[in-house]
């Protein structure tokens, strides 16, 4: 089986391991390959390192040395080099990098700076974290530089434009959003590969990841969206919201920013023209759309651990199948 997934960080990163962990524990599934199609969206320069938190969420959540505690970042952690930037009084310091993954952004910076473009990047390190033994091949969304920033408001009236990751990470999204821009999606293009993946996958998913933020971001790139309405392959997506709540992160700030209803049937409607099935939470299962198949998960749609993430996987699948039948 050949599956697709477009992924941002935490939430695409639990989902794809727990999917992983279903192939390889079920007869017959084991040599199915993974494509996952990583949100670039919200990258960002820091101390003159290119960090992109989505890919080496994945990158560490996927070949087994991420933070589990937090989902993102390096397990064993430590911040000496943050500490001596601190004390330089170098900026921002609301953004936490720690010595391991510090290692991956010089490296990812160095590689771009030779002018490497960020799909051969991304491929070298997820080499270095085994994820290709692992039957999974992470694509960036686009080989173009795109960085997504929020326009807030100023008790003056006025408008400024800070970098979303400014206000996901230190203003835990609480300043009032008036609207999105990604800056350079206008002039990506997908990344080799990505448009295939999509084309000649044979189930096509959409994890619980942020809907505006990640996925939207990279349902942007031109042709994706193409591609996915195109594809013959059964797209079947997975509510990151419970009775109008995000599991986590605040994919709810997101959504009322974009006027988009906090609800799993809000969600599922910026993908009505692509989706064909979608998974929702049992307090969810009122949910009716015009075209896609609903269906309620078994128990709580929570991604608790690995093998409760694997059952989730194991039911979008099975989806798939149903709506092909």
């Amino acid at each position: 089986m050949r599956i697709t997934a477009l992924a941002g960080g935490v939430g695409g990163a639990r989902f794809v391991r727990g999917l992983r962990h279903h192939l390889d524990t079920t007869p017959g599934l084991e040599d199915s390959e993974v494509t996952v199609v990583a949100n670039t969206g919200d990258d960002i320069t820091l101390f003159g390192l290119r960090v992109s938190p989505d890919v080496d969420t994945l990158l560490y959540t996927l070949g087994g040395g991420v933070e589990e505690s937090q989902g993102w970042g390096r397990e064993d952690e430590s911040h000496v080099v943050q500490s001596e930037l601190a004390a330089y009084g170098a900026l921002p310091q609301w953004f936490t990098l720690g010595d391991r993954d510090l290692g991956t952004h010089v490296v990812r910076s160095q590689w771009l700076g030779q002018g490497v473009p960020l799909s051969e990047v991304t491929a070298r390190l997820a080499a270095r974290w085994g994820l290709p033994e692992r039957r999974i091949r992470l694509l960036p969304m686009t080989d173009t530089p795109v960085e997504t920033h929020v326009v807030v408001g100023d008790e003056d009236g006025s408008e400024r434009a800070i970098h979303f990751q400014e206000w996901w990470v230190r203003h835990q999204a609480s300043l009032p959003a008036r609207r999105f821009v990604v800056a350079g999606l206008d002039r990506a293009a997908a990344a080799p590969g990505v448009l295939d993946a999509i084309r000649q996958a044979d189930v096509v998913l959409l994890p619980p990841s942020n809907p505006v933020v990640s996925i939207g971001i990279v349902l942007g790139v031109p042709g994706v969206r193409d591609a996915l309405r195109g594809t013959a392959a059964p797209v079947v997506g997975v509510s990151p919201l419970i009775s109008g709540r995000p599991v986590r992160g605040h994919a709810d700030a997101c959504l009322r920013t974009v006027g988009v209803p906090v609800t799993a049937a809000g969600v599922a409607g910026l993908y009505e023209d692509l989706l064909d099935a979608w998974l929702v939470d049992p307090a969810d299962a009122d949910t009716v759309l015009p075209r896609a198949r609903v269906e309620a998960f078994d128990g709580p749609l929570l991604m608790t651990d690995v093998e409760a993430t694997a059952r989730i996987a194991e039911h979008a699948l099975r989806l798939a199948t149903a709506v092909t039948a």
